[in-house]
């Protein structure tokens, strides 16, 4: 597909819309509550904003449409397993939930003995550690070899900027995180959310490795999940054509390399010290060729970017003007 670098959203301020809420890359305003929901609502724009540093690097035509489609179509698909916050989708880069109260615990399923951060099974497991999260593992597992079976590694959701901490199940509910009958319901539905994903992505020739859910209570104490599911950006995914030959040779499995750009920037520089060179045009073009194939070998199906509206924010201005207040 040829990529159009003028059909980028940098962000998604429309100044009729109410309570805004600007993330790193999405751009958020909350409804008013009604008869129909008490909670009000959210309205969830993803931008086309790539961020990594605690920056934005770059803008990357499609990005945010890409995000939202792959969530729906996932959302689509598991709400007999889990319901979820989901009301509308008024455009490709938005969706309209319900407002809920989002749950104080981090839920992370792994399948694989794998990631990079400090909290990741492999880091913990290459020093030495065998028992973390409350689950403990078997010694002699190879760098991103299968786990004996799925894992929920959950953390504190440090809501005032600070660090995620590791959890067990007994700490959430000894810290009153959550109730045993709400944590018996999160982790039932996220292991069957991640099992459901994992086959459908098995069909696609995929692994799905690892992924975080969000989930909420609504007006009533449902839990719902929230945010996204089984996107590039919340879940990696391995090409499973190739995953055999990497565990036996010690070395990365093939994936949806969507770091291009981060590592294009850390190599030139210190991103945390220096300024950010610019980013070449082929570069963004390549990293938004990515996240298309990465939508249409999750789902199945071709990627058909919307290019109504002379640019993609006057689209969504359009497609909002129902929910303005000024």
């Amino acid at each position: 597909m040829q990529i159009d670098l003028s059909r980028r959203l940098p962000d998604a301020k429309i100044p009729e819309l109410p309570s805004p809420y600007f993330g790193k890359v999405r751009d958020c305003y909350d409804l008013p509550a009604d008869a129909e929901f008490p909670n009000g609502r959210r309205i969830l724009i993803s931008s086309d904003r790539i961020s990594a540093f605690d920056i934005i690097l770059a803008v990357i035509p499609w990005k945010g449409q890409v995000l939202t489609q792959v969530a729906r179509w996932w959302f689509d698909r598991t709400a007999d397993i889990c319901p979820n916050h989901v009301t509308a989708y008024p455009d490709a880069n938005a969706v309209i939930g319900r407002r809920v109260e989002i749950l104080p615990v981090e839920v992370v399923v792994r399948g694989y003995l794998a990631g990079t951060t400090s909290t990741s099974v492999l880091t913990q497991y290459k020093a030495g550690k065998r028992e973390m999260y409350g689950h403990v593992l078997p010694e002699g597992l190879r760098d991103n070899a299968a786990l004996p079976e799925a894992i929920i590694t959950p953390t504190s959701k440090a809501f005032d900027g600070g660090h995620d901490e590791p959890l067990t199940a007994e700490e959430i509910v000894s810290q009153g995180l959550l109730t045993q009958a709400q944590w018996d319901e999160v982790s039932d539905k996220a292991l069957k959310l991640f099992a459901f994903g994992q086959k459908v992505a098995a069909e696609r020739g995929l692994i799905l490795v690892d992924t975080k859910y969000e989930f909420g209570l609504d007006e009533h104490g449902n839990i719902l999940l929230a945010d996204e599911i089984h996107t590039p950006d919340s879940s990696r995914y391995w090409i499973a054509d190739g995953y055999q030959q990497a565990l036996e040779n010690g070395t990365r499995p093939p994936s949806f390399d969507k770091d291009v750009i981060r590592s294009w920037v850390a190599s030139r520089c210190d991103p945390y010290k220096d300024p950010i060179p610019e980013i070449p045009d082929e570069m963004i073009a390549q990293t938004a060729g990515i996240y298309i194939e990465a939508y249409e070998r999750i789902t199945g199906e071709k990627f058909v970017p919307d290019m109504s509206g002379a640019t993609p924010l006057e689209r969504l201005r359009a497609n909002l003007a129902p929910y303005f207040t000024a």
